[in-house]
């Protein structure tokens, strides 16, 4: 095993650290055991159809494809959630989105109501399965319009045993009807179309990537209609992009909106703003 990692350390060898580890995850992917294995038993002979998958897997690599799609799974939230070139790779930053819904809403209801919460263009459930997993109690939506990423969030529902989401197919408010939340969250795309980072990221959905030219769109859309769709008092929080804030606090105080925070990431970029609706 140790030969075929310095193959694959070598074949992906821009960055060394990023290249070793990058064949590790292959070739533990390959082989169907944890990392630690690898450096356990070290000399153990790898059978040539494994050594043929690992050097395919490797190949693309190599092209640029993201690990996640390679080994079909991607860790949020400590859920590892499958995922496939149907669905946005889940990010880190995307937890500020969790974390911000959790602080604003009661664990639990009140009286005989029941906490609503909607996550518009769900991709692969990553924050609806993870406010389900801290809030058990709550009722979550969660929309998408693609229907193979629909069926990717609801295998990983199952899959962590998380049984108060309700997946509906359509576009952002569509299947939503007249419903009323108490927080509609997303996490939409907010690239600008132009912007070289589409390049870097030619393997993931470009639908879920950019909304088109400006970058703005989708979350304007969001901004706009939200208010139909929360109850007074309810709160919209937004992902976007590290240079998108003043805009999107803009549009949030021209539609009404009050309290209207932004929140940085963990790189210190601003990257969650959040407001309330008080009508």
């Amino acid at each position: 095993m140790q030969r075929l990692l310095a193959e694959g350390s070598a074949l992906l060898g821009a960055v060394p650290l990023c290249a070793r580890l990058d064949a590790e995850v292959l070739l533990a992917h390959v082989l169907g055991r944890p990392r630690s294995a690898l450096i356990a038993h070290a000399e153990q002979c790898v059978d040539a159809a494994a050594v043929a998958r690992y050097r395919m897997l490797l190949v693309r690599r190599a092209g640029g494809e993201p690990i996640a799609y390679l080994i079909g799974e991607r860790e949020f939230w400590s859920l590892m959630l499958a995922v496939s070139p149907a669905v946005l790779i889940p990010r880190p930053e995307t937890e500020q989105v969790v974390e911000r819904t959790l602080a604003l809403l009661p664990e639990r209801p009140r009286a005989d109501d029941e906490i609503r919460v909607a996550d518009l263009g769900t991709g692969s459930g990553a924050i609806a399965l993870a406010l389900s997993c801290e809030r058990p109690l709550w009722k979550l939506t969660a929309t998408d319009q693609s229907a193979a990423a629909l069926q990717l969030a609801r295998g990983n529902a199952a899959r962590a045993r998380l049984d108060r989401i309700e997946f509906l197919e359509g576009d952002w408010f569509a299947p939503l009807g007249a419903r009323r939340f108490h927080a509609i969250v997303s996490n939409p795309p907010y690239v600008a179309g132009g912007n070289v980072a589409m390049r870097t990221l030619r393997f993931e959905p470009a639908a879920a990537l950019s909304p088109g030219p400006c970058g703005l769109e989708a979350l304007h859309h969001l901004i706009a209609l939200a208010r139909r769709h929360l109850e007074t008092g309810g709160w919209l929080v937004l992902e976007h992009g590290a240079d998108q804030a003043v805009e999107v606090a803009a549009a949030l105080v021209a539609a009404g909106y009050a309290r209207v925070r932004c929140h940085r990431d963990l790189a210190g970029h601003d990257r969650v703003t959040e407001a309330q609706w008080e009508d």
